[in-house]
């Protein structure tokens, strides 16, 4: 399919998700022509995701990346989620090889010390990962909202990631932190018990902190640096999120 037909489709996908429930949303997904993989990091807007997936029984592969450096809480609650809803959640990790690069170039904490430095450690623990877990897809699903940060505002159902070469679709876009809540509740969703500690947003362990009353949902990630809009690459163009390559 070309540039332009892919970017048609996104367009057109986006318009027709916009007045539907969020089964609905994944629902046209999981019918549409090829792959769709939903990579979740077990916060509490891609538990809706998987919750709804599972509970609709439908054909969605359901990925996560184990970075090596998540809280326990987030470890555990795969289990708890794959037992709850009847699913199987595949891990991806980083390679070995990849991160004793790293960790020698950088020392094992050198994010702590630049940008260039957490942008390749987020290099190695998540976008190689992700690589591999949307492998052969051909729609990737996220749980990303418009009211997450300012960086998000904009955020479509769905739209065209020529980087990955696939149609990336965000069936949360206009959801609130209360119909978020709502949900969990409705459906008893499991949840990381993080969030009850001022954690609205969860990364590796060694890049999240609690917010303070009256932060940005996100503000807990990497807290040290400067820049607001800070990502780690997997919902940005990785050029734009750093110019810097994996660790040689």
């Amino acid at each position: 399919m070309s540039l332009h037909d892919q970017t048609a489709m996104a367009a057109e996908l986006d318009r027709e998700l916009s007045e539907l429930s969020l089964t609905e949303r994944l629902r046209i997904v999981a019918g549409l022509d090829g792959r769709a993989v939903f990579t979740t990091s077990l916060g509490i807007e891609d538990q809706v995701i998987t919750a709804a997936i599972g509970l609709a029984n439908l054909p969605i592969d359901v990925s996560t990346l184990e970075t090596g450096r998540l809280f326990q809480e987030t470890v555990d609650l795969i289990a708890e989620t794959e037992e709850r809803f009847g699913i199987a959640i595949k891990r991806f990790y980083p390679r070995q090889d990849d991160i004793d690069a790293y960790a020698a170039k950088y020392g094992l904490n050198g994010f702590y010390e630049s940008v260039e430095a957490r942008h390749a450690c987020c290099h190695v623990r998540k976008l190689v990962p992700l690589g591999q877990a949307l492998s052969g897809a051909r729609f990737w699903i996220t749980g990303l909202r418009r009211s997450q940060s300012g960086n998000r505002a904009a955020t479509p159902f769905a739209e065209y990631d020529a980087e990955r070469d696939l149609i990336k679709v965000n069936p949360l876009a206009d959801w609130s932190t209360e119909d978020i809540n709502a949900y969990v509740e409705a459906e008893s969703v499991p949840t990381n018990p993080l969030h009850k500690r001022g954690y609205p947003s969860i990364g590796c362990e060694p890049c999240t902190r609690a917010i303070k009353p009256g932060e940005p949902e996100r503000a807990g990630r990497w807290w040290w640096e400067k820049d607001e809009k800070r990502e780690c690459g997997l919902h940005v163009p990785e050029a734009a999120a750093s110019s810097v390559p994996t660790p040689a």
